[in-house]
């Protein structure tokens, strides 16, 4: 069986090309995505996308990481870890403390908390919880939780929360290109079979 031709930019096959819609920004933050290399696999996967729309983003996959050899000897103090937590930090404390490094961890909540079981460090980290009250677009996999947002829409929330004067939202569209493309795959009526409640 023939391998479908690639592109070279976005790594997706050529048919659903999604170069023309990234948008690329910078942002205040060092932004880094540690994903598990299960969901590495999954070919929607929404952390490739957001790691080419932040400008100088550090996209890793595995399953065990190094803080210091990621973040330097100050990694504690110097890096703000996305994540719901019972002490997480408001928008305030956590623009005031002027973290470096943003981290995002991809994968289900499952995933998720495997990983967090491999890196313990990761909880010794300050925590920004996203205030998040719309649904998730991500129409094409279906979460456990009904707050449950795609790595990228976290990011998205986070960043806006976190800049005052910018909107991060015009990344979305290449992520909402994605899943327009895969709806069209599967045709409309097997998608709202197995998709739509």
């Amino acid at each position: 069986m023939t391998k479908r031709a690639r592109c070279s930019e976005c790594n997706r096959p050529i048919k659903t090309c999604l170069c023309d819609e990234i948008v690329q920004l910078p942002c205040d933050y060092q932004l880094f995505i540690l994903q598990d290399p299960k969901e590495a696999k999954h070919a929607l996967s929404s952390a490739p996308i957001l790691a080419k729309s932040i400008i100088g983003t550090c996209y890793l996959i595995g399953d065990v990481f190094d803080p210091v050899d990621l973040f330097g000897l100050d990694w504690k103090a110097n890096s703000l870890l996305v994540f719901p937590h019972e002490n997480s930090l408001s928008k305030q404390q956590a623009v005031q403390q002027k973290f470096q490094n943003l981290i995002l961890l991809d994968g289900t909540w499952r995933k998720v908390a495997r990983m967090i079981h491999t890196n313990p460090w990761l909880l010794e980290l300050a925590c920004f919880a996203i205030d998040n009250t719309d649904k998730s677009q991500y129409l094409i996999r279906k979460s456990p939780r009904d707050d449950g947002l795609s790595t990228i829409e976290a990011a998205v929330s986070a960043l806006n929360s976190l800049h005052e004067e910018t909107s991060f939202d015009p990344i979305l569209g290449a992520f909402n290109k994605m899943i327009e493309f895969q709806i069209q795959a599967m045709g409309l009526e097997t998608f709202e079979k197995n998709y739509l409640p």
